[in-house]
């Protein structure tokens, strides 16, 4: 990920910068059946291939880095960190896991475990979503505070947020993969959930790139791009466009430029073009 994720207030004294932060005496084995998930992590999904690869690598190498975890009673402790590695040892059949105890509060379980997730770009829009929201809903911090925690801009997490808005069928659409979240944004615009879903299937039955979403949206909002006007014509052109009309009773359209032009005469009837002519002829009509 470019740049460099600054963890919020607190949270770099629960993950070390740096794998030499910790002492060898920070680091005990506990059984891995006494360790809980931690129930604020954002990510819904693990794919199994990749966690099975994790825990062919575990096999053979063991767990290198500490899983991070709070005590949460007697013998019982619940995960703020590493939350792959330790699906992939219970996979690898793993008896114990290295830790590192720390102390956390709830938001710190959340926040831990998204900038986690936010570093190895696992989340999805919509699990990002879900966690930014619960930072902010129930533990009030404003958009700006959880920007600063996981190294975003203010307004790519109000935009995050936003799909959470979405019909459940483009929210589906967007957790399968089938849309990207431009794709998302874009369709935010439209009001109605109707009108979400027929877009979607526009979409995804033209295949369209996010660009495109945003022309076929601004359509179905009754969007007219504005017609340019061309520029108004010299003054002395203008002048003369009236003295043709007046010498020939009729409009007179004139467009000149430094390589020629053309004149276009206007008439209305049979009779108007048989005056016309004989203006320009001298003759009599």
């Amino acid at each position: 990920m470019a740049g460099k994720i600054r963890l919020g207030k607190g949270l770099d004294a629960l993950i070390p910068p740096s794998d030499s932060a910790l002492k060898l005496s920070d680091v005990q084995q506990v059984p891995i059946d006494q360790i809980q998930p931690n129930p604020h992590q954002p990510r819904s999904t693990f794919p199994k291939e990749q966690l099975t690869e994790l825990a062919i690598s575990i096999k053979a190498h063991g767990v290198i880095q500490p899983l991070i975890v709070k005590r949460s009673g007697p013998g019982q402790y619940t995960l703020i960190a590493g939350e792959r590695r330790l699906h992939a040892a219970r996979l690898a059949g793993l008896a114990e896991v290295p830790v590192v105890l720390r102390e956390a509060d709830d938001q710190a379980l959340v926040e831990v475990a998204l900038v986690e997730n936010v570093q190895r770009a696992d989340l999805g829009p919509l699990e990002a979503a879900d966690a930014y929201q619960q930072l902010h809903e129930e533990f009030r911090l404003s958009h700006e505070q959880i920007a600063e925690r996981v190294g975003k801009s203010r307004v790519a997490i109000t935009n995050t947020i936003g799909l959470l808005d979405l019909s459940e069928a483009v929210k589906k659409a967007l957790a399968s993969g089938q849309i990207s979240e431009g794709h998302g944004r874009a369709l935010k615009a439209l009001d109605s959930a109707q009108a979400q879903s027929a877009a979607l299937r526009t979409i995804i039955s033209q295949d369209l790139n996010v660009r495109q979403t945003e022309d076929l949206v601004r359509k179905l909002k009754g969007y007219k791009p504005k017609k340019v006007r061309k520029p108004a014509a010299p003054a002395e052109i203008r002048a003369l466009q009236d003295e043709l009309r007046d010498a020939l009773g009729t409009k007179v359209s004139l467009q000149h430029s430094a390589k020629g032009g053309r004149i276009t005469l206007y008439y209305y009837s049979d009779e108007e073009l048989d005056s016309l002519v004989a203006r320009l002829l001298k003759r009599r009509p």
